[in-house]
C-alpha cells in the first residue's frame, strides 16, 4: 500500500473525514473503545465510510507501528454519484449500460473488469461500500489506467441501487451459472444493468431475486466456472455485438 495513500492517527483521520476526504477503508485496532475511538466509529457510520476492526499486527505492518490504533487508506480516485451519472446518460440519449459488482473483492479482477468495461463503453461501475475490492495501486495497474477514466460509484446498498435502476426502466441481468439460459439469448439492446458476483460464491440470493434475467456462459471443460473478469468480458462484448447491429 503506497505511503501517500495512508493517513494514520485518530485525530488526523477524524479531521480528514470531516474535511470530506474520500477513503477506501479505515482500519481500527480491534478492541479499541476509548471515547475518541467511538467518536471516529460514529463519524464513519454517519458519513458512510467503510471501516474494519483488525489486529494490531496488521496496523503495524502498514505503518511500522506508528499509527495510534488507526490507519486510513485514502481513495486513489474520486467516486461518482450514481444518480448524477444515470441522469447524464439519459440526458445524452445514450442507451444505458451499467455494471454492478456484488462482492468482487480481488483487486486484480476488479481492475481487469474496469479495463474491459471502459473498452466496452460502460457508463459506470457500481460497487458496495463494504465487501468490495479497494481502489489501490494494484487495481489501477490491472485496469491499465481505466479506473482513472470510467466512473466508479460506491453505494451503501446494492439492493436499493438495483431497485433504483428498475424504477428508471432498466433491465437487471445477472451473470450466473445457476441458469439454463445462455447469455447470447438475452436482448441487450434495452437499457441494461449487468450484475457480476463474487469470485467464490457468485451473486447473493437477495440480489438474484431482483434480477429480470439470469444468464449463464457455457463451460465445456471440467472446471465449473470462469474467472469473474473473463466472464464479465464475455458478457460485455455480447452487449457490444448486439448493440453494434441496431
Amino acid at each position: 500500500m503506497a505511503d501517500n495513500l495512508l493517513i494514520f492517527g485518530v485525530r488526523p483521520v477524524i479531521e480528514a473525514i470531516e474535511a470530506g476526504k474520500q477513503f477506501d477503508r479505515i482500519y481500527i485496532k480491534r478492541g479499541a473503545d476509548s471515547p475518541v475511538m467511538e467518536q471516529l466509529k460514529g463519524l464513519c457510520r454517519e458519513r458512510k465510510v467503510a471501516f474494519q476492526e483488525v489486529p494490531i499486527e496488521k496496523l503495524n505492518r502498514l505503518t511500522r507501528g506508528n499509527h495510534q490504533g488507526v490507519v486510513a487508506q485514502t481513495s486513489a480516485i474520486e467516486y461518482a454519484n450514481i444518480t448524477e451519472i444515470a441522469e447524464n446518460v439519459k440526458a445524452m440519449g445514450k442507451l444505458p449500460l451499467f455494471v454492478v459488482l456484488d462482492g468482487v473483492t480481488d483487486v486484480r479482477n476488479f481492475g481487469a473488469i474496469a479495463r474491459t468495461a471502459e473498452c466496452a463503453g460502460v457508463d459506470a461501475l457500481i460497487v458496495p461500500l463494504k465487501n468490495s475490492a479497494p481502489v489501490n495501486s494494484d487495481a489501477i495497474k490491472s485496469s491499465a489506467g481505466a479506473l482513472h477514466t470510467i466512473p466508479v460509484c460506491r453505494v451503501g446498498s446494492v439492493r436499493n441501487t438495483l431497485k433504483y435502476f428498475k424504477e428508471q426502466g432498466m433491465q437487471l441481468i445477472a451473470a450466473t451459472e445457476k441458469s439454463d439460459k445462455q447469455y447470447y439469448k438475452a436482448d441487450f439492446t434495452k437499457p441494461t444493468v449487468l450484475i457480476m458476483g463474487a469470485e467464490d460464491v457468485g451473486i447473493s440470493n437477495e440480489v438474484l431475486k431482483l434480477c429480470d434475467e439470469k444468464l449463464a456462459i457455457p463451460v465445456l471443460g471440467k472446471i465449473e466456472s470462469l474467472n469473474v473478469s473473463v466472464a464479465a468480458g464475455v458478457m460485455l462484448y455480447e452487449v457490444v455485438r448486439q448493440r453494434k447491429e441496431i
